[in-house]
């Protein structure tokens, strides 16, 4: 139980960092919505959705052995960008990139940890303590938002890829592809079904986990020039 609620913890925190990211992207290329609705805090109330950041993490902690989820999305209005038609694709790309910087930061703290302490007796489901806490919890960070990041540059609407696509697309296909939106909850179930029956689930696994393992051997560096 203390592993799931690690993994919740660490996924609400980095879905609310991955939407400020946004937001702030957002303000800084002309459009201060996000801000002005006080979205623009790490405060994570005014982001949860009950559905997406607690509920379906849970399920997918208990089912598939990680979380998977989103926070309420931080609102964007194009037309107030600069340039509507290429800011609206960087506004996408920052919540991805967030994930990815979080999962830096957490490697650096994984492997600070292991170079102080040392890894926990008995591995990550070992008996508790402080170090094995800390352990878990920086571990969960490096994975979980590369997932995320990995997960939101799928070109699948209404994922962040999608948008990033779209700019590239032309009108006629765009519209079409545009209008795949309404369907997003259906599209997202979609995917935990071609994760678990498909030939899909390994390939993006290793996707993951190949973006992964370049986070953790910087903690094994650090931990090991801690060790030195």
């Amino acid at each position: 139980m203390e592993l799931i609620l690690i993994q919740v913890l660490v996924l609400v925190f980095s879905v609310v960092v991955h939407e400020v990211a946004h937001g702030w992207s957002a303000l800084k290329l002309g459009d201060d919505t996000a801000l002005r609705l006080g979205r623009l805090t790490l405060n994570p109330l005014p982001h949860i959705d009950p559905v997406g950041s607690i509920v379906v993490p849970l399920i997918m902690a208990l089912t598939m052995g990680f979380p998977i989820g989103w926070a309420k999305p931080v609102p964007v209005n194009p037309g107030r960008l600069h340039n509507p038609n290429d800011d609206h694709p960087k506004v996408a790309a920052a919540g991805p990139a967030s994930n990815l910087l979080l999962a830096f930061i957490f490697a650096v703290l994984l492997g600070v940890t292991i170079a102080v302490g040392g890894y926990p007796a008995g591995g990550p489901h070992g008996e508790p303590s402080p170090l094995r806490f800390l352990f878990n919890m920086f571990q969960w960070g490096v994975f979980i938002n590369v997932i995320l990041a990995v997960f939101n540059l799928l070109p699948i609407p209404p994922l962040d890829g999608s948008w990033i696509l779209s700019r590239f697309l032309p009108p006629e296909p765009r519209a079409r592809y545009e209008n795949l939106r309404r369907y997003g909850m259906m599209i997202f179930f979609g995917f935990i079904l071609l994760m678990n029956y498909t030939p899909f689930g390994p390939l993006f696994r290793s996707v993951y986990m190949g973006v992964a393992n370049q986070y953790f051997n910087i903690a094994e560096t650090i931990g090991r020039l801690g060790g030195s």
